[in-house]
């Protein structure tokens, strides 16, 4: 657990739950599901002594969920908001065993890229002057905001032009946007993935052999889509209650209320992104799936065409062989010693002229590739 209290112009991290509201900012408390589930009477002591209120109990229970799906709500006195990151996770993750190590469980299949997106929820607790998160075990994107807010250099750089979260609310949009913003990095590197993947498709004469990590991953980014139209909803949701507020000093006055509402449609613009890339990279595996089978279909054809031409070109010298194979006594040519000759000249004679009529038409044609 780490607990930060920010102020106008600076951010300091305490090593105690704070007993009083700040006269001055507000307090960030980041914690894991284990460590809210364990300190969850402290926390709601230290709720109860600086806003007034603790969690009720449905809201605990949905911060202790590692399945809960992106949503928002919200009460009198505080809001909740549950947002399923799309970050990349080479650390820890909760979502079946809270607190232990990816490595010590079946890891999930499909290509790497997607192996390391994790959509573990994290869900945000803001109070007037205290915003609770409840993250999976070993979070980087809170731990990286958290260094960001305590870089000595950035700090520096802030509190001259006064750009440190002026409240909860805003600190929250800030930590989702960096959420959204990661998955967004990963993008290239997906979307080389699947290129590389529909070069292989499409390319003649090979056997693609990565049937099994193409459905996975199309069945995760069909998940991911999903993920992402709960996170568009639970943001509007948000805004629609944002537009509800009235300015007041805990939220930077008129000002901050504005900034609010911008960084809210900024993140929500966001998500958009993420949205239309996911569903365009799960058209273009599509889309590589269906030429590849019609590529397949069509070469299967230009060899059916090919044979049907060459067994065309074969049943009249096939005839020819038939007509002097009978067991009649007298046949034309049959007892001249050019009768052989004649046959077999006529045989070819027929053969060249329909392969040159086929080669017209196309049907002996080598098809581009």
């Amino acid at each position: 657990m780490r607990i930060f209290h920010i102020q106008p112009h600076a951010v300091a991290e305490i090593a105690a739950l704070p007993v009083q509201a700040p006269p001055q900012g507000y307090v960030w408390i980041a914690c894991s599901r284990r460590e809210l589930e364990v300190e969850l009477g402290a926390v709601q002591a230290c709720l109860q002594a600086t806003c007034g209120m603790t969690l009720v109990d449905l809201h605990v229970s949905d911060l202790l969920n590692n399945q809960l799906p992106s949503h928002y709500d919200y009460t009198s006195l505080y809001d909740i908001l549950a947002f399923r990151r799309l970050a990349a996770g080479h650390s820890e993750t909760d979502l079946d065993h809270p607190g232990q190590p990816l490595t010590q469980r079946q890891k999930q299949s499909g290509p790497p890229v997607l192996r390391r997106i994790d959509t573990s929820p994290v869900c945000f607790a803001v109070f007037d002057k205290v915003v609770l998160t409840v993250h999976p075990a070993g979070c980087g994107v809170l731990e990286t905001y958290a260094a960001r807010l305590l870089s000595p250099a950035n700090g520096a750089q802030r509190a001259i032009g006064n750009q440190w979260p002026t409240s909860p609310a805003d600190l929250m949009l800030r930590v989702v946007n960096l959420m959204v913003d990661g998955f967004l990095e990963l993008r290239r590197e997906l979307t080389r993935q699947l290129d590389h993947w529909q070069t292989e498709l499409l390319r003649p004469g090979t056997h693609f052999n990565n049937w099994g990590s193409l459905l996975d991953a199309r069945k995760s980014l069909h998940h991911l889509d999903e993920i992402c139209e709960d996170q568009r909803a639970s943001i509007q949701d948000w805004i629609e209650a944002l537009a509800g507020w009235e300015a007041s000093e805990t939220i930077g006055g008129q000002r901050g209320l504005e900034l609010l509402r911008v960084r809210s449609r900024d993140v929500l613009e966001h998500i958009e992104r993420v949205v239309h890339h996911v569903r365009r990279l799960e058209q273009n595996a599509e889309i590589a799936v269906q030429m590849h089978f019609s590529a397949q279909s069509n070469r299967t054809n230009d060899i059916m065409r090919t044979l049907t031409a060459l067994t065309a070109i074969f049943l009249p010298l096939n005839l020819i062989a038939g007509i002097f194979g009978m067991n009649f006594e007298f046949i034309p040519l049959l007892h001249q010693k050019s009768g052989f000759w004649w046959a077999m000249g006529t045989m070819a004679l027929t053969a060249v002229l329909l392969g040159v009529l086929f080669w017209r038409k196309r049907y002996l044609a080598r098809t581009g590739r």
